[in-house]
């Protein structure tokens, strides 16, 4: 029986969300298969809940060191030589997670390599001729002008990735490439790259019996807020969030916190009073904010189709949903740079707004909102060139390569 080794990087869930949807994608293409799994931290737990644990390994590949919001750039430099918060140096980081690594390969002998974000098992693969897939949406992204001295590290990144057999970016193929200011592709590569489409699914998920936070919205306009991310990406977008919020007394929202705790549940009335969802229906509140900890599938689909506009970080697989699938137009409030790049790329084809601070992102609503018509038109004529089922086109070239082997 052939066998795929899938290594996801545990930076963000937008590795992992990729990863899950090729996998109910591959037996579709490879009827019959072992795989096996890596990564580390919250990643690596979600993968233990899902497989059997036979086939879920630790792959130790280094991560920036959190912030209280976000990344700490300082810490994560110094951590590139020196121990910090008991990680030791990123070099002996490297050289353990590739030995460790190294050893997974040896013992499984993979007929196939997938990777997203974890760049390691190229240089592995590649040493072993095991044909190897690299699933991302950058290489050598443009950065901030602040951040120059962060090139070096890109460079290095991008060699490694170049090492794969095949580069599936995630996205639909130019002109309509929403991460194109992320990819600098030189020539020589690019016979290596297949614009796959993004990982974003068109396939209803809605359940035929309503929710009660679905049965509040009914007939409400309002923006949909979506926290999103590790705890630190989480926790800063939420910050600037509530900053927001101070100065829109108004304007309706939803906002969802992506963490699976019921006691986030609550609805907010004009008059700031609290209220459980259930009692905010049965009392017919007028509502100004809902917060959920975790929306059901069937709750998402319906927020995305009800709601006027999304406010994100800049995710991109979230973007490709919310502007590809649903055609709503959005405002960003990046924390990195590659969502920062991903953004103005969309407000430059008038999809949606940038907005650096929370001033921005209070007039980026505003202006919206007095030119919606506009940007909804411009948001459904790019519809018609998005490119989904990203999943699906990768399981197909896996199958491919497997049988080619």
């Amino acid at each position: 029986m052939k066998k795929i080794g899938q290594f996801i990087y545990s930076w963000g869930n937008g590795h992992y969300s990729r990863m899950m949807s090729l996998n109910e994608e591959l037996p579709n293409f490879i009827p019959q298969y072992e795989a096996h799994f890596a990564s580390k931290d919250e990643i690596y737990q979600k993968l233990l809940q899902k497989f059997p644990k036979e086939n879920v390994h630790k792959a130790l590949a280094p991560t920036p060191i959190d912030g209280k919001y976000g990344p700490d750039v300082f810490l994560s430099m110094v951590n590139a030589l020196l121990p910090v918060r008991g990680n030791p140096p990123v070099v002996k980081q490297v050289a353990s997670y590739l030995k460790e690594e190294r050893a997974l390969f040896d013992s499984l002998k993979f007929d196939l390599v997938i990777n997203d974000g974890d760049m390691g098992p190229n240089v592995l693969a590649k040493n072993r001729n095991i044909p190897s897939i690299f699933i991302t949406n950058q290489f050598r992204p443009r950065l901030w002008k602040s951040r120059f001295y962060f090139y070096p590290g890109v460079w290095y990144v991008s060699k490694q990735i170049a090492k794969a057999t095949k580069i599936a970016v995630a996205d639909s193929p130019p002109p309509y490439t929403m991460c194109e200011y992320n990819l600098n592709f030189p020539e020589k590569l690019k016979e290596k790259v297949v614009y796959v489409g993004h990982f974003a699914s068109d396939k209803k998920k809605k359940s035929d019996v309503k929710s009660d936070l679905e049965k509040l919205i009914e007939g409400h306009k309002f923006g949909y807020w979506m926290r999103t991310g590790n705890k630190s990406t989480n926790d800063i977008t939420g910050k600037k969030y509530e900053e927001a919020f101070s100065q829109m007394k108004k304007e309706k929202r939803i906002i969802s916190h992506a963490r699976a705790d019921q006691s986030i549940d609550k609805v907010k009335d004009a008059d700031g009073k609290t209220h459980s969802i259930s009692e905010a229906l049965e009392k017919k509140i007028d509502w100004i904010q809902i917060d959920v900890g975790f929306l059901s599938e069937s709750q998402k689909e319906t927020v995305l189709e009800e709601c006027d506009y999304a406010v994100i970080n800049g995710s991109h697989t979230v973007m490709g949903e919310i502007i590809g699938i649903k055609a709503k137009p959005i405002i960003g409030i990046p924390v990195y740079d590659e969502q920062t790049n991903q953004i103005q790329w969309a407000q430059e084809h008038r999809l949606g707004i940038l907005a650096n601070n929370t001033k921005q992102l209070v007039f980026g609503i505003s202006h919206l909102k007095e030119n919606y018509d506009s940007f909804v038109d411009t948001v459904k004529q790019y519809q018609k060139n998005f490119v989904a089922n990203g999943a699906r086109t990768t399981a197909k070239l896996a199958a491919e390569m497997l049988e080619s082997r």
